[in-house]
């Protein structure tokens, strides 16, 4: 089965932060119950850091949350508010990206995958997610 890359682009809800990025045209969505992505509804697709860029004068409008380990940066806007990407603990040498951010026609399709975050560490290495963020 081939993979159709595309590059997706997208936004927060007020249009400060943009960016696009180089991924399946059907993404592979993780769904984690862990404590912050519950509360956030925190649906992403990791993708490798060097397939995302982040549009000019978009830094100057972020926000960054860590807790815990500190490894996740929970990067968001800070007019509105929306994360629209972060670097996950499980990739940090990635970019989880926010399908429902993703404003380009670019998406065919998707598919979900569910990571159990409230046990990551028994977790991680089973779940194939930190492959995801590798060239």
């Amino acid at each position: 089965m081939s993979v159709t890359m595309v590059t997706h682009t997208g936004s927060c809800h007020c249009g400060n932060v943009r960016f696009s990025v180089r991924a399946p045209s059907e993404l592979e969505v993780w769904r984690c119950n862990c404590s912050i992505c519950t509360k956030k509804q925190n649906l992403h697709f990791v993708v490798p850091r060097g397939h995302f860029t982040l549009a000019p004068g978009s830094a100057a409008h972020l926000t960054t949350y860590t807790f815990n380990t500190g490894a996740a940066k929970h990067t968001f806007c800070n007019t509105c508010g929306v994360q629209s990407f972060y670097t996950p603990r499980s990739n940090t040498d990635g970019v989880g990206v926010m399908p429902h951010c993703i404003d380009s026609d670019t998406v065919t399709g998707t598919v979900y995958r569910d990571f159990d975050g409230q046990n990551w560490e028994q977790h991680i290495e089973s779940s194939g997610i930190r492959n995801r963020s590798k060239e």
